[in-house]
């Protein structure tokens, strides 16, 4: 499909792609001052249905990145979740989806503030398979660049200018020959991935950094602690975890609502363990799968289906 063809919400209503523009002098671009979400959408052929994953989270946690940034959503939670499906549907999604939801400051002037700036709110969604080619695992490598400091700008926001920290690591990855980075937080210790929240086992035991590491708490991240408990007994530790925990690992996998679960087959050019998914985190993979497409029903509360009851409606 190409962008042209899409249809997006902007400006309180349902429009085409390319009639949805902003200028050269809008705030948020000029500035970063705005934040975002990533959302997913599975497609069942079998039931004939897109499932949209934790699409209140995703929005509840949007709502407190536009409150940091002075802003306040134009609708409510509810309200956002239905114009979505709706979004969805009017696209007619027979794949897998990735949903864009957005909110920026939109005056078109010069001057660094935060105060006193209009607002503008979109939604776009797009087809989409995966975030990264990872059937074999990713090599990553430590990144020389640190995970931004809740002193500095707030890590648990997503927030549009802060993503030049992703992406001064990912670029020096992949110029160094690995598939993703791991940043570490101002004082050294584990924090993420440039778009992932970051798991390790190890002798046994489920670890993962705590949100004191700056990290950004993932809703898929929740959802795994969650099953990891609920359904295999793990013990779950969300502690500060150093650079050389990741070289004696067990295993160690990234989560993300773009990635899914994919595992780390190497860190630093040292393998994790023999090089090859372990099976903590092949079950929890396996059993995340199954839940995003509808296979698990008492996870049911996490999908929200598009089509179920509504009519294909048009732009």
């Amino acid at each position: 499909m190409k962008l042209s063809e899409l249809t997006v919400y902007a400006e309180g209503e349902f429009r085409n792609y390319d009639d949805a523009k902003i200028g050269l002098l809008t705030h948020g671009l000029q500035y970063g001052t705005g934040c975002f979400e990533g959302i997913r959408g599975y497609w069942v052929p079998a039931d004939r249905e897109l499932y949209l994953v934790q699409l209140r989270e995703h929005f509840e946690r949007l709502a407190i990145s536009a409150k940091i940034l002075l802003m306040k959503m134009p609708h409510s939670v509810d309200e956002l979740m239905e114009i979505t499906s709706n979004l969805c549907a009017r696209n007619r999604f027979e794949s897998d989806t990735y949903v864009r939801p957005c909110m920026f400051k939109s005056a078109e002037d010069v001057g660094v503030r935060l105060h006193n700036v209009p607002e503008a709110f979109a939604i776009v969604a797009i087809p989409f398979t995966h975030y990264l080619d990872a059937a074999g695992g990713v090599a990553a490598g430590i990144s020389s660049w640190r995970r931004a400091d809740d002193s500095a700008a707030p890590p648990r926001a997503k927030i549009t200018g802060l993503y030049v920290n992703s992406a001064l690591a990912k670029s020096e990855a992949i110029a160094n020959g690995f598939d993703e980075a791991i940043l570490l937080s101002h004082d050294g210790h584990v924090a993420e991935g440039s778009a992932e929240n970051i798991f390790l086992v190890k002798n046994g035991v489920l670890l993962t950094p705590d949100p004191s590491q700056n990290v950004l708490e993932g809703c898929t991240r929740r959802a795994i602690i969650d099953i990891a408990k609920r359904e295999f007994g793990l013990e779950v530790v969300e502690r500060a975890i150093d650079r050389s925990e990741l070289y004696g690992a067990e295993e160690i996998f990234f989560t993300g609502t773009a990635v899914g679960i994919v595992y780390v087959r190497s860190v630093d050019r040292r393998d994790v363990a023999d090089g090859r998914i372990g099976p903590v985190t092949q079950k929890l993979a396996s059993f995340y799968e199954r839940l995003v497409r509808g296979n698990e029903p008492k996870y049911k509360e996490l999908l929200t289906p598009v089509y179920a009851g509504r009519a294909v409606a048009t732009a």
